[in-house]
């Protein structure tokens, strides 16, 4: 991701009751969280114009996933109502937001930083629910004024090593705000629509959203070499169609909650990969801020679950 939906209408999945959560499930939640925390590095790698391999992932997913959802949800497509439809489109929108704010930032900024910014959906989520007249136990207030320190902290690092980075942590955290509202979306969908049917709705909303921004800004979109186009496909299958759509997958048994904890991890994740892969150390005094960002969002999600 490093892949998350107005909030008085969508009423949040809540985890199973008790204290056992299907193994399977969350087994392909591990699966999800190691196949994401490899999108920040490969995005970083890739010598390409950020929201054109944003575009180009999201397209490519849909021509795999597009004859597959024809063939074998061809009834279910056509028997979609209007509500699953729209909400399906709007989380498609808000997750080329996602996209279209993250992607860049990976350009401006560290890995490390910029995934532990994008990576406080919880903390977004919790303050949409909270809009929407939801009552916030103490436990999360305390989480969040801790991991609101992470994120000062952070922010303060960066700005000391240019204001190129602190815009990054901006669009980072942007795009954090962007994926609760996809997260949420996509869980009020995922009640009566399968996974195969609203991945299509929304990565073809997303891949038409992105595209228009890519031809409007004129962003370049092709000429490279073969190899950038492996890379660009690397990501997709990787990231988006194991990453995101596993997510999308596990969040109607699971529940938000425990799937925005989960992806926490990606935040370390992406920050080995990077550190073993590129060689991108970020600086030391990084990584308490992050540690701290990541233990107030382990709160939040604590103490919202309850």
């Amino acid at each position: 991701m490093s892949d998350t939906r107005s909030a008085a209408a969508v009423r949040p999945v809540a985890a199973p009751a008790g204290p056992l959560l299907p193994a399977g499930d969350l087994l392909l939640l591990a699966v999800s969280v190691s196949a994401i925390s490899f999108s920040g590095p490969l995005i970083s790698a890739t010598a390409a114009p950020a929201l054109a391999i944003a575009a180009w992932r999201n397209v490519m997913s849909v021509g795999v996933l597009g004859p597959y959802a024809l063939l074998r949800h061809r009834d279910e497509l056509r028997a979609l109502t209007r509500r699953p439809v729209l909400l399906a489109m709007a989380a498609g929108l808000l997750l080329a937001a996602h996209f279209g704010l993250w992607m860049p930032s990976l350009r401006m900024t560290s890995v490390a930083s910029s995934t532990a910014l994008v990576t406080t959906t919880p903390l977004w989520t919790i303050l949409l629910m909270r809009v929407a007249g939801h009552r916030v136990p103490r436990l999360v207030r305390i989480g969040m004024a801790t991991a609101f320190a992470g994120v000062l902290v952070l922010t303060g690092v960066d700005l000391g090593l240019s204001t190129r980075a602190l815009l990054g942590d901006a669009l980072a955290l942007a795009a954090g705000l962007a994926a609760a509202g996809y997260m949420l979306l996509g869980a009020e969908v995922r009640r009566t629509v399968s996974t195969t049917a609203y991945t299509l709705v929304c990565y073809g909303t997303t891949s038409v959203g992105l595209l228009a921004v890519c031809l409007f800004g004129g962003v370049r979109m092709g000429g490279w070499p073969l190899s950038t186009w492996g890379q660009i496909a690397l990501l997709m299958v990787v990231a988006q169609l194991l990453g995101h759509s596993l997510s999308n997958r596990v969040v109607r048994a699971l529940g938000p909650t425990v799937t925005s904890t989960a992806i926490l991890l990606e935040t370390p994740g992406a920050a080995l990969i990077a550190a073993v892969w590129l060689g991108q150390l970020p600086p030391a005094a990084a990584w308490p801020a992050v540690l701290l960002i990541l233990a107030g969002l382990g709160l939040v999600v604590r103490g919202g679950r309850s």
